[in-house]
Formats: structure tokens, C-alpha cells, sequence
């Protein structure tokens, strides 16, 4: 019987270090993606700049998404972790020396740009192994009944870290700068790397055969495929959030329509994850029973029309209300999504798998962040942003009626 009491789960010690590891270096992470659009726009005055943000991440991360699904699947996964944490630490610590002797190098706005770009480039190929390896751990962690309620939590944890983030972000730019935003950045990299060394190791149950390469690979992808429910549900937040990416342009939102200024930009940055962390809150309470499938493809829906509103508006409020909206949406999605993919995943291939899905995921948000400069720069930014919350209304009313299962499933 599965189980949906958050505190039995929450009594597992080891749970709760992985989880406050991940909310360290998720708020790192979010603090680092606002103060990027923040610093690359401040420099470029160009919304096609934030862009290339993610393209520059989005690029190596999905070129190694397969492989290192392999290699988290062969691989002890708390050694990997730790490799990926402090990988981190040295790259963002390279944003230091723009950040801190633009002056004194004297570097032009265009080179300190063409600089974040290629470190983020490097970001992307240890995101490509960072992003499955904490999901991965999880279910040999807490018992199977307690799997579902996990993974909420999980996603609990990643949202509040997310607003906080978002928030604390804005809010430390506008009153200390980007050089000292950074090193906030970096000092919570390095306190989750202190909860990951407390984790206990979790061996390959490959160690002692001699896998190929790409047919491990091969068979990660072969099993989503056939899994119609999986494939559905990755389908849907690939294309909905590659449509949908309207967080993107945020930053040119707050300076030009809503003039918010810089903490009214971290504000409005979080607004989104701040409905998605209420609605978790709520469902780590009360879960959702049945027809999770037909709930998935009308919440979807729903954040399509919330992007359109959030790009017609021209008041702060309203704006911030319509992104809040979009979060608790996207918020029910994200639970159900996570949980289908758990659940129908076998642990022998749940790093490929997961590593799959992160491609999804990476496509979605960082190909949508480039989307997003490529339609702004083409259409404008209010016309490019309505044009993706069409798309994303779109995409679900086409996922919902060509994926029965999808559609009934439920759990």
C-alpha cells in the first residue's frame, strides 16, 4: 500500500541530507540563473543575449545527457555526486574574475558576455550528470510504499529553494552586487556538498559486468519508448515549457514594461515557484487520489492561458499574479510527471531513464530560454510570449488526444 505521510518519510536521516544538499545547491543554482539574465541584459540591453544563456548550457548537457545515464547506471553515485558539486564550485568561482576586475582588465560588456557564455557551456556538461543522480538516489533510499510521497517532497524541496533563490537573488544584486551575489553562490555550493558527504554510497549493480556502451544507452531510450505513459508525460513538459518559457524574459519585463527594478525582478522572478511551492505544500497533505492523467493534461493547459495573460499584462500585480498562477499549475504537473516516472521506472535503469528525462527537461527550459530571444528579437517580446502560451495549449490539447494512456492514467 503506498504510503502518503510526509513526516515517515521525513524520518529517514539519510533522506533528509539529500534533500537539504539539494535545496543548497538548487538555491544556488536559481540565485545564479537570475543574477546571469540580470548581468548578461545589464550588459547587452539585448533580450536575444539571455537567450543564448541557455543555449550555451542547454548544448553540452543534452549531448552528454545519454552517456552519462550510462555512467550513473555503472557508477557509484555518491562519488559522482560529489565530483559534480565541486565541478560547480570551480567553474562559477571563474565568474569571479570578470565580476570582480572588469576595471582593472578593463573588459568590455561584450567580452564579459562571451565569457559567461563559456562557462556556462561547462556548467551544462556536469548539469548533464548532476540533474539525474539525486532522483536516482531516492528510491534506494526510502522504501517503495513511501516512493510517491518522496517524490513530492522532493519537488518541495527543489520549488521552496527555487523562490528563494529567485527572491534572495534580486534582492542581494540590487543591494551588494553581482561580484558578491556570486560568492553567496558559491558558499551554498559548498554547504551542500557537506550534507552530500554524509550520504552513503549506492554501487552499480552493473559493477561486475562488462556493459557496452551504447547498447546501455540504447536500452534507457528503448524503455521509454515503450512505455507510453512515460513518453506522453516527458513529450508534454518538453514541448509545454519550450513554449512556455515566458520566466525568460523576465528580466526585460522588469526593466522595460513593469520598470520593477531589481528587487521587484527577483519578486516577479519567483513568482512562479512560489505557487508551485504552495500547491506541493498542499499535495504533500493531500495527495491527488485518481485520474492524475486527465489532471495533468488540464493543468497544462491551464499554464498556457496564465503565459498569455502574464504577456498581455502591463501591471506589476497582475503580472505576478498570473506567473503565481502559472507555478501552482505547472506545480501539480511537475508532482504527477515525477511520480509516473518513478513509478514505472525499474531500478536497474532508472539512471538512463532519468537521464532521458533530463533531456526533456534541459530542452524544455534552456532551448525555451533560447526560443524565447529568438522570438522576442523576431516578434517582439509581448507577441513572442503570447505566441508561446498558444503553442503550449496546443501541445497539451494534441498530447491529450493522440495518448490514451496517458490520459487515463493513474495511480
Amino acid at each position: 500500500m503506498i504510503s502518503f505521510t510526509p513526516l515517515q518519510t521525513l524520518k529517514n536521516v539519510e533522506f533528509r541530507n539529500l534533500l537539504t544538499g539539494r535545496f543548497f545547491i538548487v538555491l544556488a543554482f536559481r540565485m545564479l540563473a537570475t543574477l546571469l539574465g540580470w548581468w548578461v541584459y545589464q550588459l547587452t540591453k539585448d533580450p536575444f543575449s539571455i537567450g543564448l544563456i541557455g543555449l550555451s548550457e542547454v548544448i553540452p548537457a543534452v549531448s552528454c545527457a545519454l552517456y552519462a545515464g550510462h555512467v550513473i547506471d555503472m557508477n557509484e553515485k555518491k562519488r559522482l555526486l560529489l565530483i559534480c558539486n565541486y565541478a560547480y564550485i570551480f567553474l562559477i568561482g571563474l565568474l569571479l574574475i570578470p565580476a570582480f576586475f572588469d576595471v582593472e582588465m578593463h573588459f568590455t560588456g561584450h567580452q564579459i558576455t562571451y565569457f559567461i557564455y563559456a562557462v556556462i557551456f561547462f556548467t551544462g556538461i556536469a548539469r548533464a550528470f548532476i540533474g539525474p543522480i539525486v532522483p536516482s538516489m531516492i528510491p534506494k533510499i526510502v522504501k517503495k510504499e513511501n516512493l510517491p510521497n518522496a517524490v513530492t517532497l522532493n519537488q518541495a524541496t527543489f520549488l521552496i529553494s527555487s523562490v528563494c533563490g529567485h527572491a534572495i537573488g534580486g534582492i542581494l544584486i540590487g543591494y551588494f552586487g553581482v561580484k558578491w551575489t556570486l560568492v553567496v553562490i558559491l558558499s551554498l555550493i559548498f554547504m551542500a556538498s557537506l550534507f552530500f558527504w554524509q550520504l552513503h554510497k549506492q554501487y552499480s549493480e552493473y559493477k561486475k559486468e562488462t556493459v557496452n556502451v551504447v547498447e546501455s544507452m540504447r536500452e534507457g531510450i528503448s524503455y521509454i519508448f515503450k512505455t507510453k505513459e512515460i513518453l506522453g508525460a516527458l513529450c508534454l513538459d518538453m514541448f509545454a515549457v519550450l513554449f512556455g518559457g515566458a520566466v525568460a524574459m523576465i528580466p526585460v519585463f522588469a526593466t522595460d514594461i513593469l520598470d520593477a527594478g531589481a528587487e521587484g525582478f527577483g519578486l516577479l522572478n519567483a513568482g512562479s515557484d512560489i505557487g508551485a511551492m504552495l500547491v506541493i505544500t498542499v499535495l504533500s497533505i493531500v495527495p491527488l487520489r485518481k485520474n492524475q492523467g486527465k489532471i495533468l493534461l488540464a493543468v497544462v493547459t491551464g499554464f498556457g492561458l496564465c503565459i498569455i495573460g502574464f504577456g498581455l499584462s502591463k501591471l506589476y500585480w497582475l503580472s505576478f499574479m498570473f506567473l503565481v498562477m502559472s507555478g501552482i499549475l505547472d506545480g501539480i504537473s511537475v508532482v504527477i510527471r515525477g511520480t509516473i516516472v518513478q513509478l514505472k521506472t525499474p531500478d536497474h535503469i532508472r539512471g538512463r531513464v532519468l537521464s532521458v528525462n533530463s533531456i526533456f527537461i534541459m530542452s524544455s527550459n534552456e532551448m525555451g530560454q533560447f526560443e524565447s530571444g529568438v522570438m522576442a528579437k523576431l516578434l517582439g517580446v509581448v507577441r513572442s510570449v503570447v505566441f508561446g502560451g498558444c503553442m503550449t495549449v496546443f501541445v497539451a490539447l494534441l498530447v491529450g488526444s493522440t495518448n490514451p494512456k496517458l490520459r487515463k492514467m493513474q495511480y
